[in-house]
């Protein structure tokens, strides 16, 4: 069974650990919210509030992060495998090391983004702007 979590306020909460797969995080408030090693595979963050929320060693494969402001956010190392992030703010994101293969980046913003040793299989874009990426 999938939790519906859908506008709650989890704000500055020890989430860390958690497997959350498929968990509907829609609208919720997760300001400061400790979601280290948190499998998040398919969950639905959209217009979820990740300001300030650790998302160290999180599993977001086919996870729903579209529009999500993640600029200037150490998501070095993330699974986001098939991950939505059409629309998301990567500026200036370091993307180090993670997994964006089957990501749908249409839209995305990753001006300035560092994505040194991403994997990059097979994105999926109708555009996205990237003027100042990094890749080394």
């Amino acid at each position: 069974t999938r939790a519906n979590l859908a506008g709650q306020d989890l704000s500055a909460r020890d989430l860390s650990g958690l497997d959350l797969t498929g968990t509907n995080l829609s609208n919720t408030n997760l300001t400061n919210t400790n979601l280290t090693n948190t499998n998040l595979t398919g969950a639905n963050l959209n217009d979820a509030n990740l300001t300030g929320a650790s998302l160290t060693n999180a599993n977001l494969t086919r996870a729903n992060l579209a529009g999500q402001d993640l600029s200037a956010r150490d998501l070095s190392g993330l699974n986001l495998t098939g991950a939505k992030l059409t629309g998301a703010n990567l500026t200036s994101a370091k993307l180090t090391g993670a997994n964006l293969s089957g990501a749908n980046l249409s839209g995305a913003k990753i001006l300035g983004a560092r994505l040194a040793m991403a994997v990059m299989d097979q994105i999926h874009s109708r555009s996205f702007e990237g003027f100042g990426v990094r890749f080394v």
